[in-house]
């Protein structure tokens, strides 16, 4: 489906790097998954009145050569419950978006990792909003684990379901845990215009549009570091983030 678009690049001066900020579950618990409801409030109220902007993610994969300033993308991924009770109200006051991932074979009412799950209701409220709905797989497996016809069908089968369900060409694709191999990578070009990885860093000119970095805000939890969203220090607390990171990733697949 082709989609009418006219990209938030033309509209604002141009800057070498845009953050996509990473969330899951906007709750107040110490797990990875979880940020909370407080300071993902006062943090967003912060950047707008830094005058920053939120635009889609496909706007973004769209014109990677010129990306605009003071502007970001916020995304959610799983589709929880906690999106739809506190995103949605505070992005909306203040003009702003977002893209949410689903997996969508719990879309209808079901929990996940002990949490409620979105429905196709709050989904086409939050359509209906200006938020952008991206897929997110039907079961949210490791891709990089699963045969190439098992890859295919959760590519294929959540973007139906999704379109299906909402009326709208779904374009984007977030990989389940982030991870991603040459054989998902190459399934998820040709279902979708783009896909975000596990990949901490901020999007790029150089980025690859089918693994695009993020910023996982479960490093920003504290208000003092929501800040550092808006400051030059953003890429350098990334690159210092990222080593214990990769240390810890290749220990555990080391292991596998």
């Amino acid at each position: 489906m082709g989609i009418a678009m006219r990209t938030a690049a033309t509209e604002f001066p141009a800057s070498p790097t845009l953050p996509v900020l990473t969330f899951h579950a906007l709750e107040d618990s110490p797990e990875v998954i979880s940020f909370p409801p407080r300071v993902f409030r006062e943090g967003i109220a912060r950047l707008r009145a830094l005058g920053w902007r939120t635009c889609r993610l496909i706007d973004v994969a769209s014109s990677l050569e010129r990306l605009p300033a003071r502007t970001l993308v916020i995304t959610f991924d799983d589709g929880y419950r906690t999106v739809h009770e506190h995103a949605l109200p505070v992005l909306r006051d203040h003009g702003m978006t977002a893209t949410i991932f689903v997996t969508v074979g719990t879309t209808d009412g079901g929990t996940f990792l002990g949490r409620r799950m979105l429905g196709w209701t709050e989904l086409r409220e939050m359509h209906a909003a200006g938020f952008e709905i991206g897929a997110h797989s039907v079961t949210h497996p490791d891709l990089t684990r699963l045969p190439r016809e098992r890859v295919e069908a959760e590519l294929r089968e959540s973007k139906r379901r999704i379109e299906d369900a909402l009326g709208v060409p779904v374009d984007c694709f977030a990989y389940p845990h982030g991870r991603f191999d040459a054989q998902s990578r190459e399934l998820a070009g040709r279902h979708y215009a783009c896909a975000c990885s596990d990949r901490l860093g901020l999007v790029h000119a150089g980025s690859d549009v089918h693994a695009l970095e993020r910023v996982e805000m479960y490093y920003f939890r504290r208000q003092r570091l929501f800040d550092l969203v808006a400051t030059p220090w953003l890429p350098w607390y990334l690159r210092a983030r990222n080593v214990p990171r990769t240390v810890r990733r290749m220990a555990l697949e080391a292991v596998q």
